[in-house]
């Protein structure tokens, strides 16, 4: 007779460098296994931004199982499921957030049907938007191939074409499926250990469909449970841009087929594959390659066409110009203007007046000097160059009031100065978000306070209204006053309008939400990172590949002030190519202060500019440093140290 199982439910959480989304997952976990016995796991694959410290500091009750390295999601999870004791397993990622009630839901409804071997549930993005990888069918050749190539998207509701993400099925039913989303997996303990844990030849993506299949396959029935749901940040639709993503997903659909399809049918399904990879992959790198480039080329179509024109009313004036002028003078010309806006960041998603006015400006210094280092031999009409330069500014002033008006979106201008928020929460809870706001955005804030302390129940028409009168940008739930329960129903509720969540945890100081499906989730810390603003990591970067390319000219000479001249070498070629940087963080504290973004290893450290610095103060500089980040700091630095360029790294 089997022996009793010591818990009712197993969580475990594979996590990987998502410390904040953990903290949040753990929070919501202890809320909902409050009245079931449970036991919680995190098994963490050599996270390096405080991830074990702080399960340890925070949630001492949990089971931590830290991998000295990086042992992939199927193996991670198969650790814990191995040395747990409870009746039901659920795989749970890092980047949710459960209802407090979900766990008592999903065991009374797998305890009244015998035949569910697995369940998933309704989950949301962090706009509300219901996730479609929520319930999904086998992927068989034939539903592989409506999915590969589209006919899935354009038919979404029907049962042949959609029926990848089962579109046919009311999101608001329950339904017995095929296949779970491992982002949610619930199971019965005995069902696992009749069908065999993961697939540790899957390292990530296509595990889930494996075992969900397998537990199918063995007689059992998978679920899709829609009476509660979860807030899921890092859905499907945040990675099918990514070229990393569409390789490695594809790639595990090939296991799949290989290990539970016929021959014939596992090679025609890896021709679908591998279609869809070169599909994808070529469709994911264009459309980067297209927002990237097609304003600049527009921009030097037009400057460069323009100045060329310009050269035929000089010629109807007599005035002949060097062929070389028309060839090679005017692109360069062109090309150093626009480097002149890209360095003010008038490509960055969002510019402002200010950017284009300095771009003008950089633009004609820059053009001018070039102007007066040329020979005199080579140079030509000065009148010219100042209309050029009259029509470059035209132009570019011209084309960005044309795409603040009539595009908008991205090319708002001044769209950034101003940012509206409205906080539900008490009192407490609104005074320190109000504060942690002012101290993370250095801008103009507008922020209002619907006060959730006053009633049991959150008026959401009222709320609503509140937010469409007042035009806000950006709603914050205090989960310290608002149960998750409450901030799902009014993320779903309010979907429709043009809004942002985020969700504040109690006792930390960072807000947590997502703001579209390009990223993984938005973060808001009170440390604001200067250091990867665009702008900033775009000029620390020219700094570095001009410096280092002069100081190579000059190697020849200066190579003989160094004793490891093999190693000064290596440095600066290493810094022309972008492996590392002439200053970056300082190597003890880089990965030990885990509020540090991540930037390139330094030469030179900002500790270097102070002598006798304790451990201690060196995470504080280092932080200072990101936070206030200034070209001219590290110019400062390498004055001060060049004679160290030969130090090993």
């Amino acid at each position: 007779m089997n022996q009793p199982y010591a818990y009712k439910l197993a969580v475990v959480i594979v996590n990987y460098n998502v410390k904040y989304f953990l903290e949040q997952c753990l929070n919501s976990v202890l809320l909902a296994s409050q009245n079931i016995s449970c036991e919680i796991f995190v098994v963490d694959n050599l996270s390096v931004d405080g991830s074990v410290e702080m399960v340890k500091s925070k949630f001492p009750a949990v089971h931590l199982i830290e991998n000295k390295i990086n042992v992939g999601f199927s193996k991670a999870n198969n650790q814990a499921i191995q040395i747990s004791n409870s009746e039901f397993v659920l795989l749970l990622n890092p980047d949710t957030v459960v209802k407090e009630d979900t766990f008592e839901k999903i065991i009374h409804f797998m305890d009244e049907h015998s035949d569910a071997g697995g369940l998933g549930v309704k989950m949301v993005d962090g706009k509300g938007d219901f996730l479609p990888e929520s319930k999904r069918a086998l992927p068989s050749p034939a539903v592989a191939f409506w999915k590969i190539f589209g006919f899935s998207s354009l038919f979404p509701r029907s049962k042949t074409f959609g029926r990848y993400h089962l579109g046919h099925l009311s999101k608001d039913e329950n339904h017995s499926i095929e296949i779970l989303s491992g982002a949610f997996m619930f199971m019965r303990k005995s069902v696992l250990d009749e069908v065999g844990l993961l697939d540790e030849s899957f390292f990530m993506y296509g595990e889930d469909i494996d075992l969900s299949y397998r537990i199918v396959k063995s007689g059992y029935k998978n679920y899709y449970f829609s009476d509660t749901s979860i807030i899921h940040y890092k859905g499907e639709s945040t990675k099918k841009s990514s070229v990393n993503y569409v390789l490695v997903f594809y790639k595990a659909m090939i296991i799949f087929a290989q290990k539970h399809f016929s021959t014939k049918n596992a090679r025609f399904f890896g021709f679908l594959i591998y279609s869809a990879i070169y599909l994808r992959a070529g469709a994911a790198i264009c459309m980067r390659l297209i927002k990237a480039w097609t304003l600049p080329i527009i921009d030097s179509v037009f400057i460069i066409g323009g100045m060329l024109l310009l050269t035929r009313y000089w010629h109807q004036a007599q005035i002949e110009f060097p062929a070389f002028v028309t060839s090679i003078t005017i692109p360069i010309y062109g090309a150093i203007w626009l480097l002149g806006a890209y360095i003010n960041g008038l490509y960055d998603t969002q510019f402002k007046w200010k950017q284009i006015g300095f771009s003008l400006l950089q633009g004609t210094l820059l053009l001018l000097i070039v102007y007066g280092l040329l020979p005199k031999d080579l140079q030509f009409s000065r009148l010219f160059i100042f209309v050029g330069l009259g029509w470059s500014a035209l132009y570019i002033l011209l084309s960005r009031v044309y795409l603040h008006l009539l595009v908008g979106g991205k090319f708002k201008l001044n769209k950034t100065k101003e940012k509206s928020f409205i906080i539900l929460g008490g009192s407490e809870e609104y005074t320190r978000i109000t504060q942690l706001l002012k101290q993370t955005f250095l801008f103009k804030t507008e922020i209002l306070h619907f006060d959730t302390t006053q009633t049991t129940l959150i008026d959401i028409e009222r709320l609503k209204t509140t937010i469409e009168i007042n035009k806000m940008e950006e709603l914050i739930f205090c989960a310290k006053d608002i149960t998750s329960s409450e901030i799902i129903e009014i993320m779903t509720s309010l979907r429709n309008l043009k809004l942002e969540f985020k969700i504040a945890q109690p006792t930390t100081d960072f807000l947590i939400g997502s703001n579209s499906i390009d990223s993984a989730g938005d973060l808001y810390l009170i440390n604001l990172n200067k250091i990867e603003e665009p702008k900033n990591i775009r000029i620390k970067r020219i700094f570095d590949f001009s410096v280092a390319f002069l100081i190579l000219l000059c190697s020849p000479i200066i190579v003989w002030f160094y004793s490891q001249k093999s190693i000064f070498i290596r440095n600066i070629l290493s810094v022309i190519s972008g492996k590392i940087s002439f200053v970056g963080f300082d190597d003890f504290f880089k990965e030990k202060t885990t509020d540090l973004p991540r930037i390139k290893k330094g030469i030179f450290s900002p500790s270097d500019n102070f002598k006798n610095i304790q451990h201690e103060q060196i995470s504080k500089v280092n932080l200072l440093y990101a936070r206030n980040y200034n070209i001219w700091y590290d110019m400062k630095l390498l004055k001060k140290g060049w004679k160290k360029l030969d130090k090993s790294l």
